[in-house]
């Protein structure tokens, strides 16, 4: 059954033209924590040169996902797998970019690590791991509107929450992962890219 959030419709279309300068001309772009399936649908057809790989760990979020991909009529549109970010084994072997909406504040900080060690582990060199949504930065003044969606997600899970970016990219270049850009957007949103050394 098809799932809609409400996000995907109002910051696909910022994203797509984000990504426009970051993916490569051709490969599989792996879509970790797709959710819904409606970013994965978007972006294949907006892509068309690139396979989209869609995953998530959530059976419902899958099933959703499978409705997306039928639906679409791209060939590009690669079958959703079951991925779970903190686990040390990925059921895919290599991809030529990882793309991450919106998870990283809404999972257990083990997940964020995974992600970046699996990401350090199938991207070839120079390939980026882009990742949107809201983060904490030390030079920058949090809105308010992203402080109280913080509190809310605690609220939910203490294990959730909005990341700081600092933080994150100190781990991500233990893992031989290069902060390369950061890209203003919409919401108080942004666009991190990472690129494998």
């Amino acid at each position: 059954m098809k799932r809609h959030a409400p996000a995907a419709a109002r910051n696909r279309a910022p994203i797509a033209a984000a990504l426009r300068d970051i993916l490569p001309a051709s490969g599989l772009v792996l879509e970790i924590a797709s959710g819904s399936g409606e970013h994965a649908a978007w972006f294949a057809e907006d892509f068309p040169a690139l396979i989209w790989q869609p995953s998530d760990s959530d059976q419902d979020a899958l099933a959703s996902i499978r409705a997306w991909c039928a639906g679409s009529g791209r060939s590009n549109l690669a079958p959703p797998i079951r991925l779970d970010a903190s686990a040390r084994a990925w059921p895919i072997d290599a991809a030529d970019a990882i793309l991450c909406v919106n998870m990283v504040h809404i999972a257990p900080w083990p997940a964020a690590l995974g992600l970046l060690d699996g990401a350090g582990g199938l991207l070839a060199p120079g390939a980026p791991l882009i990742l949107y949504g809201p983060w904490l930065r030390d030079d920058v003044d949090t809105a308010p509107s992203n402080l109280a969606f913080d509190a809310s997600l605690k609220a939910r899970n203490p294990d959730w929450g909005l990341r700081d970016l600092g933080g994150f990219t100190a781990e991500a270049a233990a893992r031989d992962l290069r902060f390369d850009r950061l890209l203003e957007m919409p919401a108080n949103n942004i666009i991190a890219v990472f690129r494998r050394g």
